[in-house]
């Protein structure tokens, strides 16, 4: 089973560059039968680019993420800690194989109407 997640596009050109490995969400899908993550670049781009098989998945206290994740997070930790601030719980998911596509996908290939506000799940 595969998800698509909404990623700004400077970090999606950081998943792609092997800068950043990791793709912090505040929220873990439910389905544990997940094994890849279909990229959506959200605006201006507003395409589906690529997806990456998910390596591993990492739900620590904000602290002890950081200090697991930090060198390939891709992004500061001020940014990181915005972004989990009033959490106790932070997640990652550790990328794992990248596939770039060589045409990027509208929502509707997928039958999608709009952008998920987090993720989706699609069939294989």
């Amino acid at each position: 089973m595969k998800v698509l997640l909404s990623i700004k596009p400077e970090f999606v050109e950081r998943i792609f560059d092997g800068s950043k490995k990791y793709e912090y969400r505040k929220m873990l899908f439910k389905r544990n039968d997940i094994n890849v993550v279909v990229i959506y670049a959200s605006a201006p781009v507003k395409r589906v680019v690529g997806e990456f098989r998910i390596k591993d998945i990492f739900s620590e206290s904000v602290d002890v993420l950081w200090e697991r994740t930090k060198e390939y997070s891709g992004i500061s930790r001020e940014y990181y800690l915005s972004y989990f601030q009033h959490k106790n719980i932070a997640n990652a998911i550790e990328i794992g194989k990248i596939k770039k596509y060589k045409k990027m996908k509208m929502l509707s290939d997928y039958n999608i109407a709009q952008a998920p506000q987090s993720f989706c799940y699609i069939s294989d």
